[in-house]
């Protein structure tokens, strides 16, 4: 069972308990760098199963409000984290696409194999409606890389889910 909710406009509060720490860090950086208000729990199970599960939950709960009325539908962000530094450019599309410069399949962080991250993105943008393009300017350290990445898509977002002045 997986709940989340979203509120764009909001103060950074954060109750994420996906049971994997490194993925409720990252969730946490994501909502605090866009100021979003985030409730994300998930049943414990299969680690690749929970962070698909929670990337789809993440992407139901934004796509109305990328799609409401008013908003912008696109945004970016750079973010840094420690010696990495992120870019990310996102726009609500009626085919997804997940674009990436990133590997970091044989890296480790938090005792998460990395390339869980790709599959909390892939799920992400499939539910939310998204073209999602991630770059990676500098960095080597994967758990900085990951933080510039989630800190610069929380960023993208909330310009997305922006209602632009009438």
């Amino acid at each position: 069972m997986v709940s989340a909710r979203v509120a764009a406009v909001g103060t950074g509060a954060v109750n994420v308990a996906t049971g994997l720490p490194v993925l409720d860090h990252l969730l946490t950086l994501l909502a605090r760098s866009g100021r979003f208000d985030l409730a994300l729990e998930l049943a414990p199970g299969d680690t690749e199963a929970e962070v698909a599960e929670a990337g789809r939950a993440l992407g139901e709960a934004l796509e109305p409000l990328l799609r409401a009325d008013g908003a912008s539908g696109h945004g970016s962000g750079v973010m840094p984290a420690q010696e990495a530094l992120a870019q990310v450019a996102l726009e609500t599309s009626k085919s997804t696409l997940l674009a990436s410069n990133v590997d970091l399949s044989a890296a480790r962080a938090g005792g998460l194999h990395s390339d869980l991250a790709k599959r909390f993105l892939e799920a992400f943008v499939q539910s939310a409606g998204l073209t999602l393009h991630v770059r990676l300017i500098d960095g080597d350290d994967s758990q900085h890389v990951l933080e510039a990445i989630f800190k610069a898509l929380g960023v993208a977002l909330a310009q997305a889910c922006a209602r632009s002045a009438a």
